[in-house]
């Protein structure tokens, strides 16, 4: 059952990479996946369903992946800050393209859908907003608003997928990751 709604969000992000939303037909998904539009429909009610759970999906796997890969990192906020994003970094690699259709295409779903990816998106960041706070209260960050930080290790993960046509010719995703944590912990390092 897993395996057959990944299946259908694969290719309607690849279609809906190729032609956008408004052109992507539930028919061309199902053409792609190889499977009947009526299978389809068993997983999602229509296609604005589609494209909030290939968003979704993406959050999810930041929700579920990074705060454990952050507690491995033990106590000291800087290390849980380098292995979150680390996690983040590799989550958006393995779904570079839905990451650049989510940012082209979230404003078509409805209020609700897009409340819900706004919840969503803060909750993948709480673990760094509490990082940065736990340095600061610590003495080893500056006195910088967590939830801005927050805000620009989740923009710089997301640069990763966003401008890879151009960042990624030119370096690895370890180099990209190392690179980001040593302007990142050099601007609030105390």
């Amino acid at each position: 059952m897993q395996a057959r709604r990944t299946q259908i969000l694969n290719s309607a992000t690849r279609l809906m990479g190729r032609t956008g939303y408004h052109e992507m037909s539930m028919q061309a998904v199902a053409e792609d996946a190889g499977m009947s539009v009526g299978l389809i429909y068993q997983y999602f009610g229509n296609k604005q369903d589609v494209l909030r759970a290939v968003i979704i999906d993406i959050l999810d796997e930041f929700r579920t992946e990074v705060p454990p890969a952050m507690a491995a990192a033990g106590s000291d906020p800087q290390a849980r800050l380098a292995s979150g994003f680390r996690r983040f970094c590799e989550i958006i690699d393995g779904k570079r393209e839905a990451t650049v259709l989510a940012y082209r295409e979230s404003q078509t779903l409805d209020g609700a859908g897009r409340a819900e990816i706004i919840r969503m998106e803060r909750e993948t960041i709480d673990p760094f907003r509490a990082a940065v706070q736990d340095g600061i209260d610590a003495g080893s960050f500056r006195r910088v608003p967590a939830d801005l930080v927050a805000h620009n290790i989740k923009l710089a993960a997301h640069g990763w997928a966003l401008k890879h046509w151009d960042v990624g010719a030119r370096m690895s995703l370890r180099a990209y990751v190392d690179a980001e944590l040593d302007l990142l912990l050099a601007g609030i390092r105390v």
